[in-house]
């Protein structure tokens, strides 16, 4: 566990070394509005899903109205994310459900609470899984947490930081003890970030990978060596648009 957890250290050094610390927006938005973003964001690029994001919020500005609203101009506002009859659904069912359980639109109440608590409340949500609710306590609650979606999960394979796990949900709990203290959000955005650029699904572009000394991918382009790292501050233009820092 000790060796991991220098692994770990070291990987989330040489991302910023090579990407920046990512920045974040402030004040955090609201736990509600970081769900229904986190629901938008899912089997889509954050470009199309921030479109559709705006969209419903420039249409319904309050959560209230979506609830109230025909589903078909719900779809309608959430189209260009993609999945909007799914996405829809899921929509208008959590809002359904935090009315129940909290008797408003709002999930302030859950700052009060610890993590544990708030992933078990949320998770009880239909639809909402443990990378949901951990984006929810990251990006609005300013918690310290490392959410796991597809991508991280493949990354940390790859990486040799998860190298058991079969899925997000194992990979998110094998890395809890492993993420430096302070690094939740640095770690997760930047390894986003790292697996759009050079450590993408298909075609990794080994040969510019400043982590390939690192790296465990039995299918990693052999002969490779690691870049030196930037000796210049990234541009804004280097970083990725995230959905999550822009709700």
């Amino acid at each position: 566990m000790a060796a991991l957890r220098r692994k770990t250290a070291r990987i989330a050094r040489l991302l910023e070394q090579h990407l920046g610390v990512p920045d974040r927006r402030m004040p955090l938005p609201e736990p509600l509005d970081m769900l229904v973003a986190t629901i938008l964001s899912q089997n889509t690029n954050d470009k199309n899903s921030h479109r559709s994001y705006t969209e419903l919020r420039r249409r319904y500005p309050t959560w209230e109205l979506v609830a109230g609203a025909r589903p078909a101009a719900v779809r309608s506002a959430i189209r260009t994310g993609g999945m909007a009859n799914q996405k829809s659904a899921r929509i208008r069912e959590t809002l359904a459900a935090v009315l129940r359980r909290y008797g408003k639109y709002d999930l302030s109440p859950l700052r009060r609470k610890s993590n544990d608590r708030i992933i078990g409340e949320l998770t009880g949500l239909k639809g909402v899984g443990a990378k949901t609710a951990a984006c929810v306590l990251l990006f609005s609650l300013g918690r310290d947490v490392f959410p796991v979606d597809v991508h991280v999960h493949r990354l940390c394979t790859r990486l040799g930081l998860a190298p058991e796990t079969k899925n997000p949900e194992r990979t998110y709990a094998a890395m809890k003890d492993l993420v430096p203290r302070g690094k939740g959000h640095s770690f997760h955005t930047n390894l986003i970030r790292f697996g759009r650029t050079v450590c993408r699904s298909s075609n990794p572009r080994c040969g510019v990978c400043p982590l390939y000394a690192l790296c465990t991918f039995e299918r990693r382009i052999e002969g490779k060596t690691a870049p030196k790292p930037l000796r210049r501050a990234p541009s804004r233009a280097d970083h990725d648009f995230m959905l999550l820092d822009n709700v």
